[in-house]
């Protein structure tokens, strides 16, 4: 198998002829997929499917609501600490991007947020509870990924959300109301965990078609537009400025401040 792949790609994503075309899923990038804005063509790439107008209206959303140019943010926090150590913007933001990827309240959760809604959505068409699948899932992970938030209760995201999808009559797919029996269960138990973005999106994701894994590529950039303000913010200040750790804040209980003194040099063995 190696040998066959030796000095040439098999692919059916795409290839580019330089001076004569560039192929993209099967079509020709510069002519049958001119008209497509960036992120039609992103979704594309990673689906292989087009989406209506009211689609993308909502997942380019989904997007824009999230992009919060606030450098306390952990992945923001990446790119404005690029920007005060004079490192480069694409140094910042890529490893903004990868830091995103966190299993905590980043790009893990996402994916366990598609994975049990879908999941959950197919065992309930075929009869089953979901009341005991709620039980069930918080006694294996000990949570359900994108229910809950540890800073506040609600999430300021939510209601405009389901407004502009209300706007364009995508409010009533059944992986969404999914989402929102499974809250009400959380709350009614004594967990009293309110859906949060994550779970919203990953619902609207699935009634759009999109596999978990589709989902997840599709949510990297979420954060992005949030990014750039925070480094150049950063940037245009002293070098070292932002968030800087005095010594006093740090607890440390190992040894106490020494003098270190040079050893004897010792001949080498040319001496």
């Amino acid at each position: 198998m190696l040998e066959e792949q030796v000095g040439r790609l098999v692919t059916r994503m795409g290839a580019v002829f330089p001076g004569e075309r560039a192929v993209f899923r099967g079509h020709d990038l510069h002519a049958s997929l001119k008209d497509l804005d960036w992120l039609e063509l992103y979704l594309f790439g990673i689906t292989g499917r087009r989406f209506t107008p009211q689609q993308i209206k909502v997942l380019q959303a989904i997007w824009s609501y999230t992009s919060y140019p606030d450098a306390r943010i952990w992945n923001n926090r990446v790119t404005a600490l690029a920007g005060t150590a004079r490192s480069t913007g694409s140094l910042g933001i890529a490893a903004a991007l990868a830091v995103s990827d966190a299993q905590i309240y980043g790009g893990g959760v996402v994916l366990r947020a598609s994975e049990f809604l879908i999941r959950a959505r197919a065992q309930v068409d075929a009869g089953a509870d979901l009341t005991k699948l709620v039980y069930a899932e918080l006694k294996q992970q000990r949570g359900i990924a994108g229910y809950g938030r540890p800073i506040s209760s609600g999430d300021e995201r939510i209601a405009p959300m389901l407004a502009l999808a209300r706007e364009h009559g995508l409010d009533d797919g059944g992986h969404l109301k999914l989402a929102f029996e499974v809250e009400k269960i959380l709350l009614a138990g004594r967990w009293r965990l309110y859906m949060n973005y994550a779970a919203l999106t990953a619902a609207l994701s699935a009634d759009f078609g999109l596999s978990p894994r589709e989902y997840y590529f599709f949510v990297i950039p979420a954060f992005l537009a949030g990014m750039p303000p925070c480094y150049l913010e950063a940037a245009k200040k002293p070098a070292g400025l932002l968030f800087p750790l005095p010594c006093r804040m740090l607890s440390y209980e190992g040894v106490a401040r020494r003098h270190w003194r040079g050893a004897p040099l010792k001949p080498d063995a040319f001496g």
